[in-house]
């Protein structure tokens, strides 16, 4: 079984996750108030340090959590969809577009975060456009990139949505996600990034028109066969 989960390139980011977690964790990254000042802005992305030269953070940002939930739920989605997604379209494409979207969505929320975040009106704006000076970290930007794709290229595949009990299909969960993240941002106290989970779905809608357009009758053997 172990041997199976490393045979491709969720198992590898998915331990990285943990380690990088692990290591946060003894040195203080969830609770010494100096450790977040000082090493917050070289690991998490924020968009006004990122703007001034941290740009190595888009990268290290992506594997890094802040807590055990979110690590938990982060992973878990990993390992379910991108193990389809990775089998699906191979381990190469899988990798470049893990990566390519999660610094996409990094720098689709910094510039927009940068730039907006001080200038909106009203609440909700403000909480879903996030604050600049605030830190942003997690996969989650690359985990709605392969829903975007999924969305795209298997529309009508049935899934489990987290605490929902019946399928749902892949157009209407892709969506429906979205939107939960965005009134989770209004309604409660979690900081949210709805800009980077946005990016990276425009990635993987983008990525997947690209091969709906270039493999058009494998795209359409594949939509039937998971319909």
């Amino acid at each position: 079984m172990r041997g199976k989960f490393f045979n491709g390139y969720v198992g590898w980011i998915v331990l990285i996750n943990v380690i990088a977690f692990l290591i946060a964790t003894i040195l203080g990254f969830f609770s010494n108030l100096n450790c977040l000042e000082t090493i917050c802005k070289y690991v998490a992305l924020q968009p006004g340090a990122f703007l001034n030269g941290h740009f190595w953070t888009l990268l290290t940002s992506m594997f890094m959590h802040g807590g055990v939930m979110h690590l938990f739920v982060n992973m878990l989605s990993l390992v379910f969809v991108g193990g389809f997604v990775e089998r699906l379209i191979g381990s190469r494409r899988f990798l470049i577009l893990y990566l390519g979207s999660g610094l996409f969505a990094g720098l689709f929320h910094s510039i927009l975060t940068y730039f907006l975040g001080s200038s909106v009106v009203g609440s909700f704006a403000m909480r879903f456009i996030g604050n600049p000076n605030g830190f942003a970290v997690g996969a989650s930007g690359a985990i709605f990139a392969l829903i975007g794709l999924l969305v795209l290229v298997i529309p009508n595949l049935k899934v489990y949505a987290m605490f929902i009990p019946i399928p749902i299909k892949m157009k209407y969960a892709g969506p429906g996600f979205l939107i939960l993240f965005w009134l989770l941002s209004y309604y409660s106290p979690l900081s949210v990034g709805n800009l980077a989970h946005l990016g990276g779905l425009l990635v993987g809608l983008g990525y997947g028109g690209y091969l709906k357009y270039k493999y058009p009758r494998k795209t359409a053997m594949i939509a039937r066969k998971f319909s």
